[in-house]
């Protein structure tokens, strides 16, 4: 069951880590925080798309991570 536990945490995490990869910038530098002020606030939005689903995502699976973890840790300490 251990082995089990630690391989369902290892996927988990690889599918994270390219949830995490697959997302785009949300800072654009200088020239962002200069010009890019209005369209971030009234442009994009961002309710359905690629980005937003990615973070939804990475969210769940960020819980599920911990809440694995500490049942690890839990059972088998």
């Amino acid at each position: 069951m251990h082995n089990a536990l630690m391989v369902l945490l290892l996927i988990i995490s690889v599918a994270m880590i390219f949830t995490i990869l697959g997302q785009t910038s949300k800072s654009d530098g200088l020239s962002g925080a200069i010009s890019g002020g209005a369209e971030q606030l009234f442009g994009k939005k961002k309710g359905n798309s690629y980005d937003a689903i990615l973070s939804r995502i990475t969210t769940v699976l960020a819980a599920l991570y911990i809440i694995l973890s500490l049942l690890i840790v839990a059972i088998f300490n």
